[in-house]
């Protein structure tokens, strides 16, 4: 095992997985895959590219595989974690044990990855226009040719960012407000979140 210096501090923090984490890191690194630190949470990789991530949240930790769509989930443990979730899937758990005894299937499911990106396969991800967008966002937009083109000058992920926060109210004065809110924000060039 090859544990990198740099995701040691993740190990040594207090947390009610750590033993968890410490069960699923040492599986990732047994399959070969190279560790890293990504978004604060042990990142396994292959030539550069990744393969797996542990974390974990209050009821759960999860092995994250993030070309999961495209592996055979024989024994129906990856799960998708939102309906808009495209391409990753997560193995939870929610104890130990539950590791222990799948050690076998983790295992297979890291190799089966590992295959997916030796093979240079790729998700095929929905397009923005494949998104339904919020009845209230096409009759601002139809109004306003300036919003129009910038919305369109954005990246296609700052496209599904904001037709996912407006259609996510579930009272149209709701999403109209959001939408309102965020017009100058679309109008300089900029994403949901910059």
């Amino acid at each position: 095992m090859n544990r990198n210096p740099k995701v040691e501090w993740f190990f040594q923090e207090a947390s009610p997985w750590q033993e968890a984490y410490e069960q699923l890191s040492v599986i990732c690194l047994e399959s070969g895959l190279q560790e890293d630190l990504k978004w604060g949470c042990p990142c396994y990789t292959m030539e550069g590219r990744n393969v797996v991530l542990i974390h974990g949240f209050k009821e759960y930790c999860a092995l994250l595989f993030f070309k999961g769509a495209l592996l055979n989930n024989a024994h129906g443990l990856l799960i998708q974690q939102t309906e808009n979730v495209q391409s990753a899937r997560q193995i939870r758990f929610t104890n130990v044990a539950a590791i222990r005894s799948n050690a076998a299937v983790l295992a297979a499911c890291i190799r089966e990855a590992i295959a997916v990106e030796r093979a240079g396969l790729k998700v095929t991800l929905k397009k923005t226009a494949d998104y339904t967008a919020p009845e209230e966002w096409l009759q601002v937009v139809a109004g306003d040719g300036a919003l129009k083109a910038a919305f369109e000058a954005l990246t296609p992920g700052r496209q599904r960012a904001y037709l996912f926060h407006f259609a996510q109210p579930k009272q149209s004065k709701t999403r109209v407000a959001r939408i309102e809110k965020h017009r100058a924000q679309i109008l300089e060039g900029k994403g949901l979140n910059d």
